[in-house]
């Protein structure tokens, strides 16, 4: 269902110089057509140019619980572009000589432990922010996603050790925040200083980002902050915050347009702030942008791209002849994208309450095409087809799974619920329970209370969690393996549509029958 279209925009601070190659108006257009196009409520959008904000504007509305209007003053959870904070903070910490960049991380933090002894021994803090580590695509997030579980730092630390690698180390890129929580850590050991308190008294008040907080609880003035929004069972909801302070120094911190355009220009500017204070010398500069992980290049790409992969903290890679670094953020109900071509002076920010990555890309893809010398692309009609049609694919997908579990409730064949019940244990997640409630069969986990659901059956051994909280959109196959007697021994689960997000690190699970 298509939401409300909202006629009245944000207020406009700023207006467009001479120098900008994409008309304000047709601006404006552009995002009034992408909120339509993808069912965002509210996107605030800012670009700076030749060092001079040449526009910054929210536009729909915060949440659809109030209708107040975004604007460029309006916070939003930057998510995983907090990353490049957390790496900033390190070089800090380089300069100053409390570290390298290839210390060995047990140096700083001595119960650190990943699967491998050998790797234990070599992996460096370089290593935890190059996503290289060798586990798989978000694994463990289940530790801190979603909110309301009850681990710690010590979990973290534990657990990494106990997750199966994918790869060898350092062979290939796997996205990993959990490195990224204990890079956190290693600011806290070394510096004395929480990452958050770190986060906010050496990097944003010195560079000038006023509003800005390094975690959601930290920012005590809420009279402009959106709501998250999701698409669930076919409409657009608003949904509450969701993101642990566990995983701050992955993707914590709160922003909005007009900082993280003062973030822009100060990173363009070398690291030294409008105050002509350095924060970060030119060397440690410069190296949180060199190339660490490298990344495939398909030969027919969009930009004439050569190369592409991730630095510290930042995926870099070249358009049209110049170097881009930039990064994109997700947490439940909202979407980000930071990008900066240093060598034309230009960044962009999109800021949304709504986690459909197509609208951001459409208008980072326009405004980036009219600098580089594109044609009109027309990305929203790109990428809105392109979400339409993977929307459909992944509703079909649900519609087919539901439907098979309803036929299947009749069967005969149907696992008897005491062949099912009891409990079951991962290594670093903890206990799942299995009961019977009433007729229906019942799926809790024990460290986080969320994670609660209905199991319907799906074939002879295999069911369905079908989650509570809807907005999740993470529903998953539950496959038992049974002994000789027909009862279940094991569990391991697999997500029921491509569209769950990878941080619902459900498939990393081999639970073990416990108890009855």
């Amino acid at each position: 269902m298509k939401i409300v279209k909202v006629l009245s925009l944000g207020l406009c601070l700023f207006t467009l110089s001479v120098s900008a190659q994409i008309k304000e108006k047709k601006l404006d257009r552009l995002i009034e057509n992408t909120l339509e196009t993808f069912d965002v409520p509210g996107i605030s959008v800012g670009i700076i140019k030749d060092n001079k904000v040449v526009y910054a504007k929210g536009h729909g509305v915060r949440s659809l619980a109030n209708n107040k209007e975004m604007n460029q003053n309006t916070l939003v959870g930057v998510a995983s572009n907090s990353k490049g904070f957390t790496s900033f903070a390190l070089g800090i910490l380089v300069d100053e000589g409390k570290l390298d960049w290839d210390d060995k991380v047990r140096k700083h933090i001595p119960e650190f432990q990943m699967p491998n002894a050998w790797v234990t021994k070599e992996f460096t803090i370089r290593d935890l922010l190059t996503h290289r580590s060798g586990l798989s695509l978000g694994a463990g997030d289940l530790m801190f996603f979603p909110e309301g579980g009850d681990f710690t730092i010590d979990d973290v630390l534990a657990n990494v050790s106990k997750l199966e690698p994918e790869s060898s180390f350092r062979s290939s890129f796997r996205y990993n925040n959990n490195m990224f929580i204990i890079a956190g850590e290693v600011i806290h050991r070394v510096s004395g200083l929480n990452w958050d308190e770190f986060i906010e008294t050496r990097i944003l008040q010195p560079v000038g980002m006023k509003n800005s907080k390094a975690s959601y609880n930290r920012v005590t003035d809420r009279s402009n902050i959106i709501d998250a929004h999701t698409r669930t069972e076919g409409e657009v909801i608003q949904i509450p915050h969701d993101w642990s302070e566990l995983a701050n120094p992955a993707g914590g911190i709160m922003s909005n347009v007009t900082d993280m355009l003062t973030w822009a220009k100060f990173l363009m500017n070398d690291a030294v702030t409008e105050n002509g204070e350095r924060l970060l010398s030119e060397k440690n500069m410069h190296e949180l942008w060199q190339l660490q992980t490298p990344l495939p290049v398909s030969k027919d790409n969009d930009y004439n791209t050569h190369f592409y992969g991730y630095s510290l903290g930042w995926f870099v890679s070249d358009v049209k002849g110049y170097k881009q670094v930039t990064h994109t953020g997700g947490l439940l109900g909202t979407v980000t994208q930071f990008t900066l071509i240093p060598e034309l002076d230009l960044g962009i920010v999109v800021l949304t309450n709504q986690m459909i990555g197509g609208a951001f890309s459409s208008i980072t893809n326009t405004v980036k095409d009219s600098y580089l010398g594109y044609k009109d692309r027309d990305w929203v009609e790109k990428n809105g087809k392109r979400n339409t049609k993977w929307i459909a694919k992944n509703d079909s997908i649900k519609k087919a799974v539901y439907q098979q579990t309803k036929i299947y409730k009749d069967q005969s064949a149907l696992l008897d619920a005491q062949q099912v019940t009891g409990t079951y244990e991962d290594a670093w997640f903890g206990k799942v329970n299995i009961t019977k409630d009433g007729k229906a069969l019942k799926i809790t986990s024990a460290r986080n209370p969320q994670l609660t659901g209905e199991l319907l059956p799906y074939s002879e051994t295999t069911y369905v969690a079908k989650w509570k909280n809807r907005s999740f959109d993470a529903d998953v196959f539950v496959l038992f393996t049974l002994d000789e007697k027909g009862k279940a021994q094991s569990a391991t689960m697999k997500y029921i549509a491509p569209i769950t997000d990878f941080s619902f690190d459900f498939g990393d699970l081999h639970l073990k029958r416990v108890s009855k």
